[in-house]
């Protein structure tokens, strides 16, 4: 009788554990289930595409038939004029383009943010429009802006007595084409991000600069450029990285020309995937290009960013 009374009570005690390793395995399961999406979404369209073209940069081949060959695409890449042609064209607009537009940016943020300037939401609005201008319909206007015949800019300097300018005849013109279309659509959106930062600084750091005798040139120096460090290393490295990948102005004005002075290193990976479909190749130089973005982008934020 006493065996009976035993069995029955640890089943009536058996079952409420049981209720409360579910509740618990439940609370447990839920942020996993919320953050599936999530995760489903990332691994079929970021993590595999990722590890796929990893794969697919180690073979060789034409379309849909290739073979594995090792690191062949890498040594191919290595001796190959036409990369490092369109290197050296990526470089130059960045070396010219990003200090350039993050410097007229910084003025524009400064002049908007001053007191005296009236109606600044206008101002601001009108800085801003050229970034929300999609990147083909920029690239189609400026197209017909810089026609060497029957374009604006040229009639413009033939009106005032300057020699008209061959932009899309010329290496040094044409990547002075791209660099100008590049500034007039990018600084009014890091302009804003400048200005943002601005408004962030305390005035007691302005007052008391002032207070010690500093000049507006001082104030500029020694108040507003160290406030602004993280901003303008944010600037700094997404303006590379964008310059990096450029594809979209250069391919609508020049289509790389003339004679390759404007190919970029993304047109060039464009050709070999989508017009010779030597996809192995194009995923190599996908990955050579990732890594020079890597690189800069450590060696600007060891550079530029705080200090411990």
């Amino acid at each position: 009788m006493t065996t009976v009374v035993r069995s029955a009570g640890s089943s009536r005690a058996a079952v409420p554990a049981r209720g409360l390793r579910r509740v618990r395995f439940r609370r447990r399961a839920v942020p996993y289930l919320l953050l599936a999406p999530a995760l489903i979404t990332f691994g079929v369209f970021k993590a595999y595409p990722i590890v796929s073209s990893l794969l697919l940069s180690l073979s060789t081949g034409v379309g849909s038939v290739t073979k594995s060959s090792g690191l062949a695409n890498y040594q191919r890449l290595l001796h190959d004029p036409l990369f490092w042609t369109a290197l050296g064209n990526t470089g130059r607009i960045l070396v010219v383009q990003v200090p350039v537009m993050l410097a007229l940016a910084l003025g524009l943020a400064v002049g908007l943010n001053a007191a005296l300037v009236r109606w600044r939401t206008v101002w601001r609005l009108g800085v801003f429009m050229p970034t929300v201008t999609g990147l083909v319909a920029t690239g189609v206007l400026f197209a017909f802006l810089l026609n060497t015949d029957d374009g604006a800019v040229n009639h413009l300097l033939d009106a005032i007595g300057l020699p008209t300018v061959d932009w899309f005849g010329s290496d040094f013109w044409s990547r002075m084409a791209v660099v100008l279309v590049l500034t007039w659509h990018n600084t009014g959106y890091n302009a804003v991000i400048y200005l943002a930062g601005l408004q962030g600084i305390p005035r007691e750091l302005y007052e008391a600069a002032m207070v010690d005798g500093a000049g507006p040139l001082r104030r500029f120096l020694a108040v507003t450029l160290p406030a602004l460090r993280p901003v303008l290393l944010f600037t700094v490295v997404l303006s590379t990285i964008g310059t990096l990948q450029l594809f979209d102005e250069p391919y609508v004005l020049t289509k790389g020309g003339p004679d390759n002075a404007t190919l970029t290193v993304s047109m060039y990976l464009y050709d070999n995937g989508f017009r010779y479909f030597d996809f192995g190749y194009a995923s190599a130089i996908a990955y050579a290009l990732t890594l020079i973005v890597s690189v800069l982008g450590a060696v600007q934020m060891r550079l530029m960013g705080e200090r411990e």
